[in-house]
């Protein structure tokens, strides 16, 4: 379906190379998980060179509802933006915690017709309660290019304490592994793998590393994979 350069961590880029039945069951997932319908109207703000980017656009697209993209000098802008919010009409719109916290600085009293993505960094508990007073819902959202943008969502509720990042998406796996490589009990962290039809087809052109990222899922299929996050994290009673 399309390669996505990343550099993540290591400031070297490389492509990932997404397949179309991941991209599918990503978009037909979170059509369902977020309840949008063809009478939602997207903001788009989103570079198409960042990977979320695919649900701004290929989404609305879909289910035949609207996208409005927004020029990089809008969605750079507190008050510009605001007011695109305000005059477009949106009821999804999707962004980093910092982009919404800039927002919030600029004055933005909110929508309660508006649902709120947020994703690719770490929700704060004090930012999701700013967003949740001033919105009709908040979503925060947990993935990486080489899974598909999103694998875990999860609706915020007002409270206290760290904001989950949920379950997983339809046809997708996260485990949890000790340094032995064995599934670890509720509360006790390690490391994050995810699996499922979103994981990428490898590195493009770099089989050292995607051997080195993707590997064999020994709890699964034979034929499955997991792809390593890099990320810690640790199951809650409630299975989030």
């Amino acid at each position: 379906a399309y390669v996505i350069y990343t550099s993540g961590s290591t400031g070297q880029p490389k492509g990932v190379e997404i397949e179309h039945r991941s991209l599918v069951n990503f978009l037909h997932s979170m059509t369902r998980k977020l309840g949008v319908t063809d009478t939602d109207v997207f903001l788009a703000v989103t570079p198409v060179t960042f990977d979320i980017a695919a649900l701004e656009l290929f989404l609305p697209l879909s289910i035949g509802a609207r996208v409005i993209i927004l020029s990089g000098e809008d969605s750079r802008d507190g008050q510009q933006l605001i007011k695109r919010l305000q005059h477009s009409g949106a009821t999804v719109r999707q962004a980093t915690p910092a982009t919404w916290s800039m927002l919030l600085r600029a004055g933005w009293e909110g929508d309660k017709n508006l649902k709120v993505l947020c994703g690719g960094e770490a929700l704060s508990r004090e930012l999701a309660e700013d967003l949740l007073v001033r919105s009709k819902h908040v979503w925060n959202l947990y993935g990486t290019p080489e899974t598909t943008s999103w694998s875990t969502v999860h609706k915020v509720r007002s409270g206290k304490g760290l904001v989950s990042i949920g379950r997983p998406i339809d046809n997708t796996r996260t485990l949890i592994l000790d340094k032995n490589s064995q599934l670890t009990p509720i509360g006790i962290p390690g490391d994050l793998y995810i699996g499922g039809e979103g994981v990428a087809r490898g590195y493009r052109g770099r089989p050292d590393l995607t051997n080195e990222r993707f590997r064999p899922d020994a709890f699964g299929l034979p034929e499955e994979r997991l792809y390593i996050t890099g990320d810690v994290a640790r199951w809650r009673p409630d299975g989030c």
